[in-house]
């Protein structure tokens, strides 16, 4: 027994025995290459998901800027700036249907060079002018469009131009014609000017764009165009807010 007792005991104390410790394995640590293998696996997971999901995600993000509403008679169609002939002909064909009396056209800011143009004797017509000259020939009369003189630099500008122009002529609705993925930008752009004032908004997305919400990636232009697209809708949405 004495050999179990302890040899550094103080004089005067009862030496006593001390129970081993256990020894307990120590654990594995987390190394870089079980960080990688792990960020791989991970990489691989998220890759399948996108592969699977892509294509419903896409469509709902091409969708989310389409705004589209049943349309009925109204005071005044307004056809947006940009991409005329897709515009245009869909302006010129709720004309003819009598869903409204009138046509507003914006007038684009011109450009560079244009005034040095004509100084040199060359007749270069504005975008405007051809949107008018093509609603005539689609049956449109002159009489009934109607313009602005302000040049206007943005779908912003435009609303509070149309907007002074419904509030001045006491019209209570409108139908604004433009490319489907701009629907939804323009349609916060126009109740934004129009805010406080009791006028429709309804939206017509021009049937002669070949933009398609559920495809759209698949277009090389359209791709950049909603890539573009959002990007304007969040400036928009965080200068308003």
């Amino acid at each position: 027994m004495d050999r179990w007792l302890r040899l550094d005991a103080a004089p005067g104390q009862e030496p006593h025995s001390e129970a081993p410790k256990p020894i307990e394995p120590e654990g594995r640590r987390f190394g870089r290459i079980d960080a990688i293998k792990w960020a791989v696996i991970l990489a691989l997971i998220l890759y399948s998901l996108v592969i699977y999901y892509r294509v419903p995600f896409l469509t709902r993000v091409g969708r989310y800027l389409v705004v589209e509403h049943p349309l009925e008679r109204a005071d005044i169609i307004v056809c947006l700036m940009g991409e005329e002939v897709a515009r245009g002909l869909t302006a010129a064909d709720l004309y003819r249907k009598g869903l409204a009396r009138y046509v507003f056209v914006g007038r684009e800011i011109l450009p560079d060079g244009y005034r040095a143009l004509r100084d040199r004797g060359v007749n270069y017509p504005e975008s405007r002018d051809l949107l008018l000259m093509m609603l005539q020939g689609l049956g449109v009369p002159r009489q009934a469009c109607l313009s602005s003189n302000r040049f206007l630099k943005s779908t912003i500008d435009e609303a509070y131009e149309v907007s002074r122009l419904v509030r001045k002529r006491g019209y209570h609705s409108l139908i604004v014609v433009t490319t489907p993925h701009h629907t939804r930008r323009a349609w916060l752009a126009f109740r934004k000017a129009l805010e406080g004032y009791p006028a429709k908004v309804m939206m017509a997305p021009a049937r002669y764009s070949k933009f398609r919400a559920d495809s759209w990636w698949k277009n090389r232009r359209y791709l950049k165009e909603v890539i573009i697209e959002y990007q304007k809708l969040l400036y928009y949405l965080v200068k308003e807010l």
